[in-house]
């Protein structure tokens, strides 16, 4: 995966690179790049050869993801999803075009598996192949995955680790703008840690400083800012009985605001509050950017460390400050985003 990390992240920082002149500093919003950045790695990830057909299924359901944010923000009318209008008609399109081309690259992949060819060294590749054993291993082929199920977890896959990861990045890089005395500590860190070697696991691994600044950054904007569960058994919560089947809406963003938990500072960015994890909280479930329980989000490990590639190799390159034209309006529909993009003063170092 790092790689495939490095490969992308060189790609949009030779682009800033040309945009941005010597010795000066050039407003540049870096959202939409950063975007981007992050689709064409999970592109990369979770199709690998397959890569060009995976973008363009990642670019039909970033028109669907705007769909439901533009949904969640009018008013429901029940029923309104099934009307013939030309919205819904376009929807319907697109959801068809991504099945059709997922398929697609599922069947030639098969194809290729069952012609001997070993699986590619991407998410598709090692799903198909365990799904292919468990199928063997039991004789059965209900005991394996359906196409439709597969088909399902790859635009889950999208939506998690390009969505999450590329909130992450933007909101980082304007906390660092905010508070400059963070981005000169980190970027001494990563200089320190790497000089000018490219990022391996081994240095990504001992970056404390980026770390607590990811964390901080997660507890104050976490990328989820609400999530559901339901009950599967009767549970007392506090005075309250909730009886199985009950679906609890959980707000990760009030818990990561509770000045019970985190102090009377609760809303300001201080991300020594993670220079021990276990003392960050006065308990586990108090910090939860990636939910909790059995149903934790699989992907905080990809995401964190895609995350530690992308700040070490832009604090290598630049630093940044808000431009003036930057206007502060975090808008939360699924996650929490820069609802006028995030303009920022680069220069190269």
């Amino acid at each position: 995966m790092l790689p495939a990390f490095y490969a992308s992240c060189s790609e949009m920082l030779s682009k800033w690179e040309e945009i941005v002149p010597n010795e000066k500093s050039f407003e540049l919003d870096v959202w939409p790049d950063l975007q981007i950045r992050t689709s064409e790695v999970i592109s990369h990830i979770a199709f690998g050869s397959s890569y060009e057909e995976g973008r363009m299924v990642f670019e039909l359901q970033q028109e669907q993801d705007e769909d439901v944010i533009e949904k969640g923000q009018s008013i429901y009318i029940p029923g309104s999803r099934f009307l013939p209008t030309k919205r819904n008609k376009k929807m319907l399109e697109i959801e068809e075009q991504v099945q059709t081309t997922i398929r697609r690259i599922i069947d030639k992949r098969l194809r290729a598996m069952e012609g001997g060819e070993t699986s590619k060294d991407d998410l598709l590749g090692i799903l198909l192949e365990s799904n292919l054993k468990e199928i063997e291993l039991h004789c059965r082929k209900d005991f394996g995955m359906t196409i439709s199920e597969v088909v399902d977890e790859r635009k889950l896959f999208y939506f998690a680790g390009q969505e999450r990861t590329s909130v992450l990045l933007v909101w980082t890089m304007i906390l660092l703008c905010l508070h400059p005395e963070w981005q000169v500590r980190a970027k001494e860190e990563v200089l320190h840690i790497f000089g000018n070697d490219k990022p391996d696991l081994e240095g990504l691994n001992s970056l404390k400083i980026v770390t607590m600044i990811l964390y901080e950054t997660l507890r104050l904007f976490p990328p989820l800012p609400v999530f559901g569960r339901r009950t599967s058994e009767e549970v007392k919560l506090g005075d309250l009985n909730v009886p199985a089947g009950v679906i609890l809406i959980i707000p990760a963003i009030l818990v990561h605001y509770d000045k019970e938990v985190w102090g009377e500072d609760a809303k300001k960015f201080k991300p020594e509050r993670f220079s021990g994890v276990s003392k960050a909280t006065k308990g586990q479930v108090s910090f939860i950017p990636f939910i909790w329980g059995t149903r934790v989000c699989i992907g905080q490990k990809f995401a964190m460390m895609e995350a530690k590639m992308a700040i070490a190799m832009i604090l290598h390159k630049f630093s940044f400050e808000l431009s003036p034209s930057y206007t502060h309006a975090p808008f939360a529909t699924i996650i929490i985003h820069p609802q006028y993009g995030a303009p920022l003063l680069m220069r190269k170092l």
